[in-house]
């Protein structure tokens, strides 16, 4: 409604009498148009070019973004297989790790099983040492009292006998 009335109120300065009865609307109209012509001649192509550049340096933006987006979402895949290898060899030496705890376990324990059969050896022939020892010293020690007792007597042959047992 309000366009109507703005469209309508020139007419009706148009219209309006006033002094000569002659009017120039015509030839007005026709330099009106001749002007937009002219005008639209000389800026329709700086503004047409205006607005492709732009749409141009919109666009070449555009895709130098999504340019950047498709790199980083590159990067970001090969970060992240990285990130999955990098695991895995968590993982492999996690469990290298684990085998290797064993081995290294059961060595000790077999180290130990060997010692301790060491041990009871050298306790077995320190023991079989300290008997013969013991032998050796308990028959000395009869023989001395034997030889020193002025009250036994013996023969050459229970001498002999005796040195033979204590030289076996």
């Amino acid at each position: 409604m309000k366009g109507l009335v703005f469209f309508l109120l020139p007419l009706g300065a148009f219209a309006a009498s006033g002094g000569g009865g002659e009017y120039d609307i015509v030839p007005r109209a026709i330099n009106f148009v001749i002007f937009v012509a002219i005008l639209y001649y000389f800026l329709a192509t700086p503004f047409r070019n205006f607005y492709k550049n732009r749409i141009l340096k919109i666009s070449s933006r555009l895709d130098e973004i999504q340019k950047k987006l498709l790199e980083s979402k590159a990067k970001k895949l090969e970060i992240m297989k990285k990130l999955e290898e990098a695991r895995a060899v968590a993982a492999g030496a996690l469990i290298t790790a684990k085998k290797e705890s064993e081995i290294l376990a059961e060595q000790i324990r077999s180290n130990a099983k060997e010692e301790l059969v060491l041990l009871q050896r050298h306790f077995e022939e320190q023991k079989e040492y300290e008997w013969r020892k013991m032998k050796r010293e308990v028959v000395s020690h009869i023989i001395t009292e034997l030889f020193n007792d002025k009250d036994v007597r013996l023969t050459q042959e229970d001498i002999i006998d005796i040195m033979m047992k204590k030289a076996s």
